[in-house]
């Protein structure tokens, strides 16, 4: 990856090269210099839906959110329930009523729902039955498979869950039919007060809800998800990486199952033991697949999966003849009902003869109805074709003031588990930038349009130490552009356009903070990019760099695409200094 081409300039060059030696240092002055040569390096696309993106225009873009300081002060959970209880009323949310615009954009529903609080038709409701549990969530009516199975990973870590479900509301104590939640909003963590009116038709719930008639958690839950966004509509198709990034603040990185690598089982087990959000899923080869078309081995076509467990099973014990271990992952279907894998290591398979009774008693093994399912590390990397993990941030853990010690009692390795999570608030140093691409000024496109390439906001990293458990020194860093806003607007008929973001090593001879121009970008290579611009919320890529600065150039694939970003960069480094251009 050569960041440059010294070569001699012809006479036209040099007026040029003299005039912008202080940006590139292939316009220093060393003797005699060698002609340039341009970089030829052209950018792909990669969709993620069957259909060509949709261009937001300025329209949509400029119908941004107010921002916070502009924002008008509004009462908090605690003084609002306050205010009912002393007035002895209900709260009614006057910011998303209990009609069918909060279902549909149109105010057009597929039947009449009505608008009723737990108390109306369930008897002796409460928040939580015997806590939360991956088990209670079932999906209703709703398309937002890629919310619950983030949600079914969240009830596996009580610390990170109560995070987002805080433990002062319920439907005895000060009950007042309000109810508050904390969702990752763009950098900061945003606080959703709803009341506790839900869509029902015969006195059933209609979108998600738990197994137990009584217990609400759930559909609370999913409503303050949907005001959130603006509507129950909203949250109709998604990828599981937005909602995992939505409920721990976290970071996603995805792995291409179709080229996993070949450590995969390795990875999966240390995310899993550093309590990392993992979901899974299957995108077909052909685009006429219908979604969550079932196939022949119980397994879902674009549809959502968590990954609850990564493990190892000893199949000598039981079975002599047999040598070694099983390397095994446990899925949940969020539907929470028979659909399952059929294949090995399902429900009542042969396999599960090879082990013993001490092993199946460890794993906590069950054969039920319950979405629930085993499969080797090699039949899941062979049915599925993406897998996303999510790592927790430090800062997540600054708005959980309840101190819980509590941990999931069929854990693997909880130990380890327990420390991994002690030492996350030293695993990572955190960047962030907010930024915008604005028409005719900085929505520049990717460098397949050189001539405004430059454009673009750019972002200046040193990393000045190399990671202390190595000894090749280089740094880690992940870089995650994630777009702004496009979910709330979706009522206007915004979507999310081809991002991505290219990184050029910066030369010693160019002075940091300095904006690079178009000269540079034509005869220097990047030293890293995305390896597609995708039309999703977030592009997130992992690096090992050696120390030096860099300069992070973000954009999306053509000119002239509006919209707000948030530009996040991690490090495993000590130390990390930025400037903004």
């Amino acid at each position: 990856m050569s960041d440059e081409v010294d070569v001699e300039a012809p006479s036209e060059k040099r007026e040029l090269r003299e005039h912008d030696e202080r940006h590139c240092r292939c316009y220093k002055s060393k003797g005699s210099l060698p002609p340039l040569t341009p970089v030829d390096d052209i950018e792909k696309p990669s969709l993620q839906k069957s259909t060509y993106y949709s261009r937001v225009t300025n329209k949509y873009s400029t119908q941004r959110i107010v921002k916070e300081g502009q924002k008008p002060i509004k009462k908090g959970f605690r003084t609002l329930r306050d205010e009912c209880l002393k007035a002895n009323k209900l709260y009614e949310d006057p910011e998303f009523p209990p009609n069918d615009y909060s279902i549909s954009f149109q105010g057009v529903t597929r039947r009449h729902y009505e608008w009723k609080r737990p108390h109306e038709f369930s008897k002796d409701p409460h928040m939580f039955i015997e806590g939360a549990t991956r088990f209670d969530i079932q999906q209703g009516e709703l398309g937002d498979c890629w919310l619950l199975a983030a949600v079914s990973n969240l009830t596996q870590n009580p610390r990170l869950f109560h995070v987002v479900v805080p433990r002062d509301q319920g439907f005895t104590h000060m009950y007042a039919g309000i109810f508050h939640f904390k969702f990752w909003q763009y950098g900061r963590w945003e606080e959703v007060v709803i009341d506790d009116m839900l869509p029902t038709y015969h006195n059933q719930l209609v979108f998600m809800h738990s197994k137990t008639d009584n217990e609400f958690w759930c559909a609370l839950l999913e409503k303050a998800y949907a005001k959130l966004y603006g509507g129950y509509e909203a949250l109709r198709g998604g990828n599981i990486n937005e909602s995992m990034v939505d409920l721990t603040g976290g970071v996603v990185e995805m792995v291409d199952l179709r080229n996993p690598p070949s450590n995969l089982f390795s990875v999966m087990k240390k995310a899993y033991r550093r309590a990392a959000l993992m979901g899974c899923a299957i995108e077909p080869d052909h685009p006429q697949v219908q979604s969550e078309s079932i196939l022949s081995n119980g397994l879902i076509v674009r549809h959502a999966y968590s990954i609850t467990r990564v493990t190892e099973v000893d199949i000598s014990s039981a079975a002599p003849k047999l040598q070694g271990k099983a390397e095994l992952v446990r899925l949940h279907n969020p539907w929470g009902n028979e659909t399952e894998w059929t294949g090995a290591w399902s429900d009542k398979s042969p396999e599960w003869a090879t082990i013993s009774l001490d092993e199946k008693k460890r794993l906590g093994l069950t054969f039920d109805d319950d979405g629930e399912f085993w499969m080797s590390v090699q039949d899941f990397a062979s049915n599925f074709t993406t897998l996303e993990i999510c790592d927790v941030t430090p800062e997540v853990f600054e708005y959980d003031n309840d101190s819980d010690s509590d941990s999931s009692s069929d854990e693997d390795d909880e130990e380890c588990q327990r420390k991994q999570q002690e030492n996350v608030q030293r695993r990572w140093q955190r960047l962030m930038f907010e930024g915008a691409w604005v028409s005719r000024h900085t929505a520049g496109g990717c460098r397949n349009f050189i001539n405004t390439f430059a454009s673009n906001p750019q972002y200046t990293v040193k990393l000045e130490d190399p990671d202390e458990d190595d000894d090749d020194d280089l740094c880690t860093m992940v870089v995650s552009l994630m777009q702004k806003n496009v979910r709330q607007l979706k009522r206007y008929g915004a979507d999310y356009q081809p991002i991505g973001y290219t990184i050029y090593k910066l030369p010693p001879e160019i002075e940091p903070g300095v904006k690079l121009d178009t000269e540079f970008f034509k005869y220097n290579a990047s030293y890293a990019k995305v390896p597609f611009f995708l039309n999703c919320r977030e592009v997130t890529t992992r690096f090992r760099f050696p120390a030096g600065y860099y300069v992070i150039v973000t954009s999306t694939f053509e000119p002239e695409m509006t919209g707000e970003f948030l530009l996040r960069i991690f490090t495993e480094a000590k130390r990390l200094k930025s400037s903004a251009k």
